[in-house]
């Protein structure tokens, strides 16, 4: 995804949108499937690179795309807010249908069902999304233009104040979130999550709930996005309820403290500054470089999650998962100190 960020971007604003978004569902469903199919860890990894790959082509072309034939500058913070919204919303469906799939089958079937659909997915993709505001580069100048594109982006970025600190904030957050995420069960399980049901279903439940939080806390956000430096306080007030969240989860004495704790993280904090930073970052774009840019919002996250993680999981290892968790709530505060100065 690092590697693949920017040049999926590009060939969103140069090519087609659409076209970028198409190419995401299907090699995104060929992984998915992928790794229901196969056992060899060669293999799985493999699956996970496609998987990686299909993302990157996604991320930035949505964005673009809305923008582009919705054309309602009025509008679209709440339209960005209310696509985060359902997200989490389909969440609850996604694992209590393929939940019943794998109880019923295996969870290998699952899987590849689920990967299937995503394919699927991809081909509604082309026959029901209009592309009519989009002008696409000529095709015989389309890697000079490619070229010209990417440099325009790094451009905007880097003239405008708003950007280079949300896309800095971003590097920390995605470090803090990626070392939760990494540590989330294996923290529960020492604290002693229940085992009757099966653990899964307890984490299936947390995740239920996180996402019923999360939508509830964006369908308030959505109501008031709008204003002059509301994305930005919501940005940073989502990042003191983050780290409120991580410092509970962290130092909890037992499960329950702790996932009560992780609903703060992942129902308020996480989404709510996935959104702020995607509006900040939109706001201060035009249509022909936005999908790069917006790239480069994506792969601050992924270069995050690598070198952070990697750091985390060393902490972790050499010390205690509450060290290292106490650190992710330092980075989240750093971030959440960061975006403070980006005034609109």
């Amino acid at each position: 995804m690092l590697i693949a960020e920017v040049p999926a971007g590009v060939l969103a604003d140069a090519v087609s949108r659409r076209l970028a978004l198409v190419l995401a569902h299907i090699v995104m469903g060929a992984g998915m499937a992928m790794t229901g199919f196969v056992t060899a860890f060669p293999l799985l990894v493999v699956s996970q690179c496609l998987w990686g790959l299909g993302w990157a082509l996604s991320s930035g072309a949505d964005v673009a795309w809305i923008n582009d034939e919705l054309a309602r500058p009025d509008l679209i913070d709440r339209v960005l807010t209310a696509q985060a919204r359902w997200e989490l919303r389909g969440t609850p469906i996604g694992i209590v249908i393929f939940g019943a799939v794998a109880w019923v089958t295996t969870l290998a079937t699952a899987v590849i069902v689920a990967g299937v659909a995503m394919l699927f997915l991809g081909v509604l993709v082309v026959a029901r999304w209009p592309e009519t505001r989009f002008a696409p580069v000529d095709a015989g100048r389309r890697w000079a233009e490619s070229r010209a594109i990417f440099r325009r982006g790094i451009a905007v970025a880097r003239a405008d104040r708003v950007i280079l600190l949300v896309l800095g904030a971003n590097l920390l957050l995605h470090g803090s979130e990626e070392g939760f995420g990494r540590l989330f069960e294996r923290r529960l399980v020492v604290l002693g999550i229940p085992t009757e049901p099966d653990p899964i279903v307890w984490f299936a439940a947390v995740a239920l709930v996180g996402a019923a939080i999360g939508a509830t806390t964006l369908r308030f956000v959505e109501a008031r996005i709008e204003g002059v430096n509301v994305a930005t306080r919501v940005y940073v007030g989502a990042c003191i309820v983050g780290v409120g969240g991580l410092l509970v989860f962290a130092h909890a004495p037992n499960a329950a403290s702790a996932v009560a704790g992780s609903f703060l993280v992942r129902g308020i904090g996480s989404p709510t500054t996935r959104v702020a930073a995607t509006i900040l970052i939109n706001r201060r774009t035009t249509s022909g470089v936005r999908a790069t840019v917006h790239s480069f919002l994506s792969q601050t996250e992924n270069a995050g999650e690598v070198l952070f993680g990697l750091a985390l999981a060393f902490i972790a290892g050499s010390t205690s998962p509450t060290v290292a968790l106490t650190c992710c709530a330092g980075l989240l505060a750093c971030a959440g100190l960061v975006v403070r100065r980006a005034r609109e």
